[in-house]
Formats: structure tokens, sequence, C-alpha cells
């Protein structure tokens, strides 16, 4: 999300509140920000690229509290071993009473969960690598 900076995210946040917004989608060339109100959904992607070792970074598109299961309780989305397809859902940010999707970017197995549910993340930080497919 090198476009945008976490302050330049929660001003767009604000302006889609202050106009009503039931449905809003931000496209850019590193990442994809869609809100769907009617849904409860919101989902930001972050592109990734393969790390030295093989394995894609999933980085944290924001600044928030982590949750790694949809509710307390629950089994997390997903963990180490876990196969996951482009655009499968990882884990929720908690911004301003907002619950934001992260994403998987890649097809692959997650290799690694490297955040703790309910912990405090900032802007990219490694919260999954995974080794993808193919």
């Amino acid at each position: 999300m090198s476009d945008l900076t976490p302050e330049d995210v929660r001003e767009i946040l604000r302006a889609i509140d202050e106009a009503g917004y039931d449905e809003f989608e931000l496209e850019t060339a590193s990442f994809t920000l869609r809100i769907d109100r009617r849904a409860g959904r919101t989902e930001l992607r972050d592109e990734s690229s393969p790390g030295h070792d093989g394995l894609v970074d999933v980085t944290a598109p924001m600044v928030g509290t982590l949750y790694r299961a949809p509710e307390p309780g629950a089994p997390p989305f997903v963990d180490v071993g876990s196969h996951v397809d482009i655009g499968a859902q990882l884990c929720i940010i908690e911004v301003m009473k907002l619950m934001n999707a992260v994403s998987a970017t890649v097809a692959g197995t997650v290799a690694e969960v490297c955040v703790e549910n309910g912990a405090a993340v900032q802007y990219g930080d490694v919260l999954f690598r995974i080794s993808a497919d193919g």
C-alpha cells in the first residue's frame, strides 16, 4: 500500500461514512479496498511477491487489532498447514470499530502465522507467510 499512508486510508473511510455510501471500491497498483456495508464486509488486499526464501509475506495493510477468528471462541480462519486460495480470508483487523478482512493474495499453504490473536499490528507488519502453489 505504498501509494497511500494510513492517514490517507482513515480519511477515505471518514469520507465514505460522511457520504453514506453502502458500497465503495478503490483499486490501485498495490492494493484493492472494497467496502460493502450491506454485507457487513470490508476487504483490503495488498499485492505480495515472494521473498528470498520463496515464501510470500502477507503484511498488515493498516494499523489496528488483529483477530484470527470471526468471533471469540471460534476456530481461526487459517492455521499453519491450511491451504488457501486467492481471496481467502486470513484474519480481521479492527480499526475504529470497523472490521477489515485481510485476504490471501496468492494460492498456497500457510507456512507461518506471525502474530497472535488480539495483537496490535502496524502497517507493514508481516502477518502470515504463504508457500505459493506452483
